[in-house]
């Protein structure tokens, strides 16, 4: 009888290509209900893969709660394939985290977007166009791609005059 033991990284970066859509696949709320990824496009996203284990997430989810709490111009989700329901909430509330959190047991939006390290942020468009991911950041780092992705948004609903 063998047992399969599967081991997720730390500290590095997601495996999305700019201008890929967001995969509409099926997680997991805090309230066990179901919602499809799809159901979060049109509005600017921060999609943050972590799990409580991960020590460079642990430390990053601190500034995530900080710049969520500071703006209100995109939304910010927590996507976790590894934890249990109570051990996430709790970890992420003693973090000051108070942003929507969904579980991929199956891997599905991970695999899909080729997550391979964490913890892993992407940046998405109100249209779904994944604009850019990265590895761990700090507040100001995240700021500053929040910035740049709201910043392409604009450039994009520009007219020529």
């Amino acid at each position: 009888m063998g047992v399969l033991l599967t081991l997720s990284a730390c500290g590095g970066s997601g495996g999305a290509d700019e201008s890929e859509m967001l995969p509409d696949v099926e997680l997991i709320g805090v309230g066990e209900t179901t919602v499809t990824s799809g159901s979060w496009i049109g509005e600017p996203l921060v999609i943050n893969f972590w799990f409580s284990t991960c020590i460079p997430c642990e430390r990053e989810l601190v500034d995530f709660a900080e710049v969520d709490a500071a703006r209100d111009d995109v939304r910010f989700i927590g996507v976790n394939p590894i934890d249990t329901p109570d051990a996430m909430v709790e970890f992420a509330a003693e973090r000051g985290v108070e942003y929507d959190l969904f579980r991929d047991e199956l891997a599905e939006l991970q695999e899909a977007l080729g997550v391979a390290q964490f913890p892993a942020t992407y940046f998405v468009a109100s249209d779904g166009t994944i604009f850019s991911s990265t590895g761990v950041l700090d507040a100001s780092s995240l700021d500053d791609e929040i910035d740049d992705l709201l910043a392409s948004e604009a450039d994009a609903t520009e007219t020529p005059t």
